[in-house]
C-alpha cells in the first residue's frame, strides 16, 4: 500500500467540504475520483499533496513514496526552452553524467596512474556511478523526452521554443508532460484531459495504462475513465464510497446499490407499519396487551434504516424551437480562412452540408481551426474564399466555449434577463433554478463564477433562445459528469439541427450521427459516431496496406481499388510512397539511436575494465570513440525530430 487516508475532514467556515473521508492507494492501482463540481475532489488531492491542511484525520504513506500532483489548469511558467525544461527533470542524472565525464578525464590522466590507490578508487567510483546511471535510465533520457513531447503534441515545435511564448493550453499540456517524465510513485492528476485533442487523449490513455506507478485522477471524461480506471471513488454529500471497476461499472453498481437499499428500506417500513398497527389495535385489550407490549419493545430495538438518498439535485433543461427550418439547413463549399499576415491558410477547401434535424460533430486536432470555422458560420469571422449559404427559417443559437459573450459585470440574473428583457423576472428565476442557480446564487457576479457555473449560464441563455439550429463549441467543457448527462438528454430530445465541436469521445459516441473531420486541406466525412469512425479508419488503413501489397504483383487490381481520377490516383500513390519512405527513415533512425546508445554504454563499460587500467593510450582511444558516437547520436536525434 502506497497511501492510506483516514477520516479526513475539511470545512470552510460553516460549509463542510469533506467529512471523514478514507481511502487507500495500492501499488500500480488506477483510481478515478468522481463527484459533482464542488464535491471536494480537488480539495482532497491538495490535502494529500500537502498544499492544504485537513481539519482532522491522518495521511500515511510508504517511506520512499514520491507523490506528484498536477492541479487543474496549472500551466508551466518558465523562461527556459521546452527541451531545457524537460531535461531539468533529470538534473540528478545529468549531474551524474557530468561526473562520469570528469572521472573519464581523470582516468585518462597519466599522472593519476602513479598513485595506484587513487587510480583504483577512481576506477571503482566510475564503475559504481556508471552502473547506477544505467539502472536509473540515464541512457534513455533523450528518448523519453522526445517520446513524451511527441505524444503531448510538441513533436513539431522547434527545440529552442521558449515556454513563455506558448498559449495557456500549451503550457498546461507541457506541465502534464513534465510530471509524466518525473514518474512519481503516485501520480495525482486533476482534470488532465482539459486542452487535449482526441489524438493526444488516446496517446495519454495508452501511456498511463503502462505507467509503472499508481494513479489517482479526477476527470469528467467518461471515455477516459472507462479506459483507465480500475477503481472509482465517489465523493457525494461530503463522504466517499469505493467501487471496483471502471466508470461504466461504477454506474451499474451504484444503481444496483440504490435499488437494493430501497427494497430493504421499503421492506422495513412495511414491517414497522404492520407492528404499529398491531400495537394500536391490541394495546388496550387485556388479552393482547402483553403481545402488543412485546411488539413495541421489538419496534424500539429495531435498527431503523435511513431512506436511500437519490441523485443529488441536477440541472434540468430542454431545448425547444419556435418553428422548423427548411429541409436544407446549411451548404458550405470551398471555404478557407487565412489570418492577416499569414501566407498559409488555417484550413482550405472545407465543404459540407447540414440537413434538418441532423446531429453532426466537427472534430480535428487542436489548432486546426474548428472554433474559427464555427465563428465563420455564425458571422463573427469572414472567410478568405469559398461560400456558405443558410437555408430558410434558420434561427441560430451559438455556444462559445470561452463564454466571451457573457458580461462579467452583470449578476447571473441580469445576464440572462438583459438578453430576454420581455420576460417576467419570475420566469427568468425559474429557468435559472433549473440550472441550479437559486436564492442568492442569482445575485453572483458572472466574473466570480467557476467554469462550470459560466457554462450553465450560457446554456440557460441558449435554452431561452428557442433556436432551431444549435452551433456548440465544446459544450461539455467544465461540466461535471451529472450535468453532462442532463445536457445529453436535452440534446437527444432536441428537434432542431445540431452542429458541435467536442473532444469528449463518450459524448461523441452518444450524440453524433455523422462526423466531419477538419484537416488543413479540407474535410473527411464519416457516417455514425466516434467508434464507427475509428472502425472505418481502421478498415481504410487495412485496405490501403492490402492495396500496396497487391500493387507490387498486380498493378491493375490495385488501380481498381481507388475510384479517384487518374491524376488524383497518381498523386495519392506518390504521397503513399513518400509516407512509406518517411516511416522507413524514422524506423532506421530509431534503430541507429538505439545502437548508438548501446555502443556508448559498452564503451563506457570498457573504461572500467581492469585489463586497461594502466593503458591510458587505449583509454584515450575509447574516449575518442565515445565522442564520435555521441556526435553521431546527436545528429540522428536532430534528423529524427525533423521527420517526426
Amino acid at each position: 500500500m502506497l497511501l492510506q487516508v483516514s477520516n479526513i475532514t475539511k470545512s470552510y467556515g460553516v460549509d463542510v467540504v469533506l467529512s471523514n473521508i478514507s481511502m487507500q492507494v495500492l501499488e500500480r492501482e488506477r483510481i478515478g475520483l468522481v463527484g459533482v463540481n464542488g464535491a471536494g475532489k480537488s480539495t482532497l488531492l491538495k490535502i494529500i499533496a500537502g498544499e492544504l491542511t485537513a481539519d482532522s484525520g491522518d495521511i500515511h504513506k510508504a517511506k520512499e513514496t514520491k507523490i506528484g500532483y498536477l492541479a487543474q489548469n496549472s500551466g508551466l511558467n518558465s523562461d527556459r526552452t521546452i527541451v531545457a525544461e524537460m531535461r531539468a527533470v533529470f538534473a540528478h542524472l545529468l549531474d551524474a553524467e557530468q561526473e562520469l565525464r570528469d572521472l573519464e578525464v581523470k582516468i585518462a590522466d597519466p599522472a593519476l596512474h602513479d598513485d595506484e590507490k587513487r587510480y583504483a578508487d577512481t576506477l571503482e567510483r566510475y564503475a559504481k556511478r556508471s552502473d547506477w546511471f544505467r539502472e536509473q535510465g540515464g541512457f534513455e533520457i533523450n528518448t523519453r523526452i522526445n517520446s513524451v513531447l511527441h505524444g503531448m503534441g510538441f513533436g513539431q515545435f522547434p527545440p529552442d521554443t521558449r515556454i513563455s511564448t506558448l498559449s495557456g493550453g500549451q503550457k498546461t499540456r507541457l506541465a502534464l508532460a513534465r510530471i509524466l517524465l518525473q514518474a512519481p510513485d503516485l501520480l495525482m492528476l486533476d482534470e488532465p484531459t482539459n486542452y487535449l485533442d482526441i489524438e493526444t487523449l488516446t496517446w495519454l490513455e495508452s501511456y498511463l495504462r503502462g505507467y509503472s506507478g499508481a494513479i489517482v485522477v479526477v476527470s469528467h471524461d467518461r471515455y477516459f475513465l472507462d479506459a483507465l480506471a480500475q477503481t472509482i471513488i465517489e465523493i457525494e454529500r461530503h463522504v466517499s464510497k469505493r467501487y471496483t471497476g471502471n466508470y461504466s461499472r461504477y454506474m451499474e453498481l451504484k444503481a444496483a446499490d440504490y435499488e437494493s437499499n430501497m427494497k430493504q428500506y421499503e421492506k422495513q417500513q412495511d414491517e414497522i407499519s404492520r407492528l404499529e398497527q398491531f400495537i394500536q389495535k391490541n394495546i388496550v385489550r387485556a388479552s393482547t396487551t402483553k403481545r402488543a407490549q412485546s411488539r413495541r419493545k421489538a419496534l424500539d430495538k429495531m435498527d431503523r434504516l435511513d431512506k436511500p438518498m437519490g441523485d443529488l439535485k441536477k440541472a434540468y433543461f430542454s431545448f425547444e424551437i419556435e418553428r422548423m427550418t427548411g429541409k436544407d439547413v446549411l451548404d458550405v463549399s470551398g471555404l478557407s480562412v487565412t489570418f492577416p499576415g499569414q501566407s498559409k491558410p488555417l484550413f482550405n477547401n472545407v465543404s459540407f452540408q447540414l440537413s434538418r434535424s441532423e446531429t453532426v460533430a466537427l472534430i480535428g486536432p487542436n489548432g486546426i481551426g474548428k472554433s474559427t470555422l464555427l465563428k465563420v458560420l455564425v458571422g463573427q469571422n469572414e472567410p478568405t474564399s469559398g461560400f456558405l449559404r443558410w437555408g430558410t427559417n434558420v434561427k441560430i443559437g451559438y455556444y462559445d466555449q470561452e463564454h466571451t459573450r457573457l458580461n462579467g459585470n452583470n449578476t447571473v440574473l441580469e445576464e440572462v434577463w438583459s438578453a430576454y428583457s420581455h420576460m417576467e423576472e419570475a420566469r427568468i428565476r425559474t429557468v435559472l433554478g433549473n440550472f441550479l442557480f437559486s436564492g442568492e446564487d442569482v445575485l453572483k457576479r458572472v466574473s466570480s463564477l467557476s467554469g462550470g457555473e459560466k457554462a450553465r449560464v450560457s446554456l440557460a441563455k441558449l435554452m431561452l433562445a428557442q433556436a432551431n439550429v444549435l452551433i456548440l463549441d465544446e459544450p461539455t467543457n467544465h461540466l461535471d459528469l451529472f450535468s453532462k448527462e442532463v445536457l445529453e438528454a436535452a440534446l437527444m430530445d432536441y428537434e432542431g439541427t445540431l452542429l458541435f465541436i467536442s473532444h469528449d469521445r463518450y459524448f461523441l459516441n452518444k450524440m453524433a450521427e455523422r462526423i466531419v473531420e477538419l484537416k488543413p486541406s479540407g474535410t473527411d466525412h464519416f457516417l455514425g459516431n466516434y467508434d464507427d469512425m475509428i472502425e472505418k479508419k481502421s478498415e481504410i488503413e487495412e485496405a490501403r496496406l492490402e492495396a500496396l501489397a497487391k500493387q507490387s504483383t498486380n498493378s491493375s487490381k490495385s488501380a481498381a481499388i481507388d475510384n479517384a481520377p487518374a491524376t488524383s490516383y497518381e498523386a495519392d500513390k506518390q504521397a503513399k510512397r513518400e509516407e512509406r519512405s518517411r516511416q522507413r527513415k524514422v524506423e532506421q533512425l530509431e534503430q541507429d539511436i538505439a545502437n548508438g546508445e548501446r555502443q556508448i554504454a559498452e564503451l563506457e563499460e570498457k573504461l572500467a575494465d581492469p585489463a586497461i587500467f594502466n593503458d591510458y593510450v587505449r583509454i584515450q582511444e575509447i574516449q575518442a570513440e565515445i565522442e564520435k558516437h555521441k556526435t553521431a547520436l546527436a545528429n540522428a536525434y536532430e534528423e529524427w525530430e525533423k521527420y517526426m
